[in-house]
């Protein structure tokens, strides 16, 4: 089976480089984006659809004309305290937390939000439980989730930063005999 990962289109916060509001929505240039997905994704052949409930996955799915389930576990992380700001702001409004999280950046939890760890778990679970279905299965969500998911084909949450997601790509994890494999990597 493949699991056919789509990161929503470019939004505002993420060409400021702001850290995930839940109610972003795409700029012109994500609306662009993923209408050129939708022409790739004529390629695949699926049976399930689910989506992060975010807004910015909500629209996504839209405009790829598809409707699916709603799925709070491929959301993605919950940034707490550093919701809406540049990492520079970071530095300067939280220095001890911003240090703690770069330190131990896996197991460091968010004032009133995650750690990477808590999100790698939750998508963890998710992956595991679609995987059980042997059906090819669109997923639409969020660059960190998709880092999660190439993490979870290695089983090793230390290479969550060796991964780049671009916006708008489609990404595509097979699953076979529980053996996974990335067998494709930001497509346009």
């Amino acid at each position: 089976m493949d699991i056919i990962m789509i990161r929503h289109g470019k939004t505002e916060d993420n060409t400021t480089k702001i850290f995930g509001r839940d109610d972003t929505v795409l700029s012109k240039q994500g609306r662009e984006q993923i209408e050129r997905t939708k022409i790739l994704l004529k390629e695949y052949r699926f049976k399930n659809v689910y989506y992060s409930p975010l807004v910015r996955a909500k629209e996504t799915l839209d405009i790829l004309e598809l409707q699916g389930i709603s799925d709070s576990r491929i959301k993605e992380m919950n940034f707490g305290i550093f919701t809406g700001h540049t990492y520079n702001q970071l530095l300067e409004k939280y220095p001890k937390e911003i240090g703690l999280w770069t330190d131990n950046t896996n197991t460091y939890k968010i004032p009133q939000g995650e750690s990477l760890d808590m999100v790698y778990y939750r998508v963890k679970e998710f992956l595991e439980e679609i995987s059980e279905q042997d059906e090819n299965t669109v997923v639409v969500t969020h660059d960190g989730v998709i880092k999660l998911a190439f993490c979870w084909v290695f089983n090793n949450l230390d290479l969550f930063f060796k991964f780049k997601i671009d916006n708008g790509s489609i990404n595509i994890i097979s699953v076979n005999d529980n053996f996974k494999l990335i067998k494709k990597l930001n497509y346009f």
